[in-house]
């Protein structure tokens, strides 16, 4: 019998209090049939981004435990960082990986949606396969103009009541998104600059929204610790718009304005359809500890 594995990437509101971080793993890593498999910490983002995966049964519990502990620790009223976020843990994507179907998952982000709602009063968004309401199935729409602004819309907007939970955000907690994807690559490109304009424009140009690359999203950000910006992307079919593909995209686009790209990074991790080992090069990408492949790390896990 084939084993059922799915992956999920929450993201957490917090990268600088290791302390919050590390009590969040250790939760985690407690779970039978669950393993993490990467943490990708930003401190300029103020975001950490855990790569898990196991037996659908227990990432429930996971997931779930999770939001729990969140909800106890990160309080989203006082978070302060350069990535845009509705929550504690701010998204929850469950991704099938073997054994299981799109529409498993579809069903596994309504049972854990319909739990974070129900028993911690927090309001649950679907998104992607799992959205209910087409005209907020995007991510990026849900997280448009940050919590306040999803506050506002869901108290002034019919279409905008939450799948799970109450019309209201929670104190501490604030909102979630909780979907349904296909496997997301996330890739950052820091420039050799701190022009904001520039990268906002490279990354406006390069996206799918503005007539750019298949299957791309991307933002320009401020990298205040390092004086620098970033290019921070995600590419949501890397057989449409590779690595590769993006980056030179981007290369091109920083030379208009005499800029350089000093590195590169991935923020998790990445099927091995979508990797060679020439990208280390070709992509300037940072040392990374361990390998970036997702099917590698998995031969290497105890899921039991």
């Amino acid at each position: 019998m084939i084993q059922r594995l799915v992956e999920s990437v929450p993201n957490i509101s917090e990268g600088r209090d290791q302390s919050v971080i590390s009590t969040l793993l250790t939760d985690l890593e407690r779970i039978p049939k669950v393993a993490v498999l990467d943490v990708h910490i930003d401190s300029d983002h103020n975001r950490s981004v855990f790569t898990i995966v196991g037996e659908p049964e227990a990432m429930e519990a996971a997931l779930f435990g999770l939001v729990r502990q969140a909800q106890q620790l990160i309080n989203i009223s006082e978070h302060h960082g350069e990535h845009p976020r509705i929550g504690a843990v701010d998204v929850v994507p469950w991704i099938p990986i073997q054994g299981v179907t799109m529409e498993d998952c579809v069903r596994y982000a309504n049972e854990l949606g319909g739990r974070i709602g129900q028993q911690l009063e927090i309001p649950v968004f679907l998104y992607e396969e799992a959205g209910n309401v087409i005209s907020r199935a995007k991510l990026e729409i849900v997280r448009r103009g940050g919590l306040a602004d999803l506050d506002r819309r869901m108290q002034a907007e019919h279409d905008w009541k939450p799948d799970y939970g109450p019309p209201i955000f929670h104190p501490t907690a604030g909102a979630i998104a909780v979907g349904a994807r296909f496997f997301l690559i996330a890739f950052n490109i820091v420039l050799q600059s701190n022009d904001l304009v520039a990268a906002k424009t490279i990354a406006k140009t390069i996206r799918t929204s503005s007539g750019g690359l298949p299957a791309v999203k991307a933002m320009g950000v401020s990298l205040l610790s390092r004086k620098l910006v970033q290019v921070s992307m995600n590419l949501t079919d890397y057989r449409e718009t590779s690595l590769r593909q993006v980056f030179n995209a981007v290369n091109r686009e920083a030379k208009i304005y005499g800029v350089e790209i000093l590195e590169s990074e991935m923020v998790g991790l990445v099927p091995k359809a979508a990797w060679d080992e020439n990208l280390l090069h070709d992509l300037k990408l940072r040392p990374m500890k361990s390998d970036p492949v997702i099917e590698y790390r998995l031969e290497q896990a105890s899921i039991f």
